[in-house]
């Protein structure tokens, strides 16, 4: 056996990780937001800056969906898209309530989870 054998294995026999789809990569960017939010908000009055940080990158993840869904070469149907960007503005000010303390991420967690459950084909119907 020679030095190149190893160093062939090494660099061309590891299989390549499974190429994902944009479909399951927004599913687990939801999950973890959603998880992140979940957690903080157990710990809102111990730690209310972690709540705030995952309130926060909650929003991004939706504003960045409603930036997709706005997009004329969007392929998924207009009402869908329509429903998508209307969640967005609903939870663009709910986040602002639960940052000024007057309303709890529950309806932010519903709204990602049953999101979720449409990109997993569990019958997620908006």
């Amino acid at each position: 056996m020679t030095l190149a054998s190893p160093l062939a294995r090494a660099a061309y026999g590891q299989r390549e990780a499974p190429v994902r789809t944009a479909r399951a990569q927004e599913y687990d960017l939801l999950a973890r937001c959603t998880q992140k939010m979940a957690m903080a908000w157990a710990r809102r009055k111990e730690d209310f800056p972690q709540l705030a940080t995952a309130v926060t990158e909650n929003l991004q993840l939706w504003c960045a969906l409603a930036v997709d869904v706005a997009d004329k070469g969007n392929g998924l149907p207009a009402a869908l898209r329509a429903q998508l960007f209307y969640l967005y503005e609903f939870t663009a000010g709910h986040s602002r309530a639960v940052l000024a303390n007057r309303a709890s991420v529950e309806v932010l967690v519903d709204i990602n989870t049953a999101v979720m459950r449409g990109l997993r084909g569990d019958g997620g119907d908006l």
